[in-house]
């Protein structure tokens, strides 16, 4: 049993030497572990409060983002419906546009057309009236001779004229 029960020396001089152990340690060794380990919380609670405030600020970041895309949104919606709207009133001014000119063409065409109408007219009734001279100096001319050949005459002379 001696060997499991201490002797009191030993006992005496395991206490001393702990003692001894424990004051240098708390002489020189205590206060550079403790700064270290006070120094390394300090800078994890800095770390979570940039952690937490980066959090919040990418959370505002976020909202702004959101808002300014739906500006942008809504301004690009009002650009393509106000430029709807000018297209549709570009395209009604160039039918209105072409829609008169046509009338101003149709007007002169009908205009053109009358007046060329009127000098044929004019025209024709000049031939017929030229026509009507040479039958008629013709049948007085052979009226005087012969009736008969007066008839044959004024039947050739208009079978051979051609009215314009």
């Amino acid at each position: 049993m001696d060997l499991v029960t201490p002797g009191v020396g030993l006992l005496f001089w395991t206490t001393v030497s702990f003692l001894i152990l424990v004051f240098l340690l708390a002489k020189f060794a205590w206060k550079p572990i403790m700064n270290g380990i006070n120094a390394r919380n300090k800078s994890i609670e800095d770390a979570l409060l940039l952690a937490e405030k980066t959090k919040a600020e990418m959370l505002t970041l976020q909202a702004d983002n959101e808002r300014i895309v739906k500006e942008a949104r809504a301004e690009r919606d009002a650009l393509l419906k106000e430029a709807r709207e000018m297209k549709d009133q570009l395209i009604a001014q160039a039918k209105e546009q072409a829609q008169t000119e046509a009338d101003k063409l149709i007007a002169n065409a009908k205009d053109s057309i009358q007046k060329e109408k009127q000098q044929a007219l004019q025209e024709l009734k000049m031939q017929v009236a030229e026509i009507s001279i040479e039958i008629a100096e013709k049948v007085l001319s052979k009226e005087l001779e012969n009736k008969k050949v007066s008839e044959e005459i004024v039947a050739t002379s208009l079978k051979s004229m051609v009215l314009n």
